[in-house]
C-alpha cells in the first residue's frame, strides 16, 4: 500500500512542535472525534503527517512520521473507543505554511483542513502534500 499523508492538529500551548522535537517521540492522544479516530486507525507505520499548530499560530510547522500504529488511548476512560498513534519528528518546515495561505490557494481548497475545519486529524492527498511542502520552501507573502 502506498504511503499516506495526514495533518494532525495540536494547540501549541498544550503540545507544541518544539516539545515533540525535545521528546524525540510522542503519543498523539486526546482525540475525541469519531472521524479523527478513524483517521488515526487508518494510519500505517511510515505514513507522514504535517504538524499543525491550531488556535495559536494556525500553521503547518513540521513533518512527523507514524512510528507505531493505533492502540487504545491510555488517557481515555476505561472501555472508551479512543485510540492513539506514536509519532516522531522528521523535520521542521523551512517556513511555516499558514491557514490563511492554505485558504487562499485554490489547489488546496478541497483539503480536510478547509472542508472540515474542526477535524483534528485529517487526510492530505499526495498532491496537497507536495504543494504544501513546496509552499514551505519560500517565506509567506
Amino acid at each position: 500500500m502506498a504511503k499516506q499523508y495526514w495533518l494532525m492538529k495540536s494547540e501549541p500551548d498544550a503540545y507544541a512542535w518544539e516539545q515533540l522535537v525535545a521528546d524525540g517521540t510522542g503519543m498523539w492522544d486526546g482525540v475525541r472525534n469519531h472521524t479523527a479516530k478513524l483517521n488515526l486507525m487508518a494510519m500505517k507505520k511510515g505514513d507522514e503527517a504535517l504538524f499543525y499548530h491550531s488556535n495559536i499560530g494556525k500553521e503547518c510547522v513540521g513533518i512527523m512520521k507514524i512510528v507505531e500504529e493505533s492502540f487504545p488511548d491510555p488517557t481515555a476512560e476505561k472501555g472508551a473507543p479512543w485510540v492513539v498513534v506514536r509519532v516522531e519528528p522528521v523535520r521542521a518546515l523551512k517556513h511555516p505554511v499558514t491557514l490563511a495561505a492554505i485558504k487562499a490557494d485554490p489547489k488546496l481548497a478541497d483539503m480536510d483542513l478547509i472542508r472540515q475545519s474542526r477535524l483534528s486529524v485529517g487526510r492530505v492527498t499526495p498532491d496537497e502534500w507536495k504543494h504544501i511542502l513546496k509552499k514551505s520552501e519560500k517565506p509567506a507573502g
